[in-house]
């Protein structure tokens, strides 16, 4: 059989849906930092990097919203960081993960996306798995 006339293979783990190389910010970045990423990139979360690179944490458009809507976040918005309104521990989830696995995760803790970190390096983030990818996986499994 050749690759033209292979039948669709579905993904199976995280690896085979996640995003590569995720767009990250750092933890000391302004919130209008982490706001122009999310907009230029067109994505609703970013894991949060230390100086060294270690993940500490995710921001997410939410989190944006909810201090606007404070009274005293954003009248402080401007001497904020993304480390003052992060969610930490960051939710990870192994690349070798199954979908299945993945999905539940998200579903059990309230959460829309997952960094995904290599199994020898859990504090280094390699990607990032979001409920988007899920459904799009799904409705391209019903093709």
């Amino acid at each position: 059989m050749t690759a033209t006339t292979r039948p669709h293979q579905q993904p199976a783990t995280v690896d085979d849906l996640m995003a590569n190389e995720p767009i990250v910010v750092r933890a000391e970045a302004s919130l209008g930092e982490a706001a122009r990423l999310l907009d230029d990139y067109d994505i609703s979360g970013l894991p949060v990097v230390a100086a060294d690179g270690d993940l500490v944490g995710v921001i997410s458009e939410t989190d944006l919203v909810h201090a606007r809507a404070t009274e005293w976040l954003w009248a402080n918005w401007t001497g904020l960081e993304v480390r003052h309104l992060m969610t930490r521990p960051p939710i990870t989830i192994g690349r070798t993960a199954s979908l299945d696995a993945a999905a539940v995760k998200m579903e059990r803790l309230h959460v829309h996306r997952l960094v995904v970190v290599a199994d020898d390096e859990p504090a280094r983030p390699i990607g990032v798995i979001s409920t988007s990818d899920l459904v799009r996986a799904l409705a391209r499994s019903e093709s």
